[in-house]
């Protein structure tokens, strides 16, 4: 029941800052769930890292389809744009997690770290990029495609990070931008979990109720949590400074996984 209780309150608190502030929560979920597992009982040490991204992976997959689904109402998805990077998402999901799969814990953490670093800096100097181009063909997209799909896969994020800002620099509207990262985020979702299902289907020691390197039970109280509080986010949106609670957010970013690497590294 405690643990049960822990997962509802990270995916409260996800949902509020994922509504908020228009990113996932695959950022602050997989530190914190690295933490909660390493504190039960029965989760190899070893493991507890790559459990959280398949869990924080699989939860994506849902607060994706609902996101999607409101992004489409509002005409915001470019799906052409969507079916031509698709193919290579699956791909570089396909990749990332396998790599991850393979990859001590450690060196996992630390690039994660780094990422985190990396994404709560541009967000805290609020940096985008300017327009300068056009969006390449269908190789260019493809592999563009593969580097999102790795990269979400290996630090379990949706995408949202990367593909705005490659969107726009393409010279995509910002509304379009943020719609059609949000379609996007489902097949990586989708390639994501199916690859941390995969690799740790036959992996042994993990504790009950898993599904490859899905906990279920942290899951199921996740996914509804999060998907509750969204909206609530959304509408708060609208009243808070969200400039300054998007510095606050960065440096709960960098804070927790500083803190997920010292824990490895010690």
């Amino acid at each position: 029941m405690i643990w049960s209780l822990a997962y509802l309150a990270l995916g409260l608190f996800t949902g509020v800052f994922a509504g908020m502030l228009g990113i996932g929560g695959g950022l602050v979920m997989v530190p914190m769930l690295t933490m909660i597992f390493g504190a039960q009982a029965g989760f190899p040490a070893d493991e507890v890292l790559h459990l959280a991204l398949g869990t924080s992976m699989a939860t994506i997959l849902f607060t994706a389809l609902a996101s999607l689904r409101t992004h489409h109402q509002h005409g915001a998805v470019l799906w052409t744009v969507v079916a031509q990077i698709t193919p290579g998402i699956l791909f570089g999901t396909a990749l990332g997690t396998v790599f991850a799969s393979r990859v001590p814990a450690k060196p996992l953490a630390l690039f994660f770290t780094l990422f985190v670093c990396v994404i709560a800096v541009q967000m805290f100097l609020n940096l985008k990029p300017k327009p300068s181009r056009e969006l390449p063909g269908s190789s260019g997209v493809f592999a563009v495609g593969t580097g999102i799909g790795a990269v979400s896969a290996l630090v379990a994020i949706g995408g949202g990070s990367l593909t705005v800002p490659f969107l726009t620099w393409c010279n995509v509207r910002v509304q379009n931008a943020i719609g059609t990262s949000a379609a996007v985020g489902f097949p990586i979702a989708v390639g994501g979990s199916l690859g941390y299902i995969y690799n740790g289907w036959q992996h042994a020691g993990l504790p009950a109720w898993t599904l490859g390197y899905i906990y279920l039970p942290a899951l199921l109280c996740l996914v509804p949590a999060s998907m509750l509080m969204a909206p609530l986010g959304a509408r708060l949106a609208h009243r808070l400074p969200v400039a300054t609670l998007k510095r606050l957010f960065a440096a709960i970013l960098i804070a927790l996984a500083v803190k997920m690497s010292w824990r490895f590294l010690a």
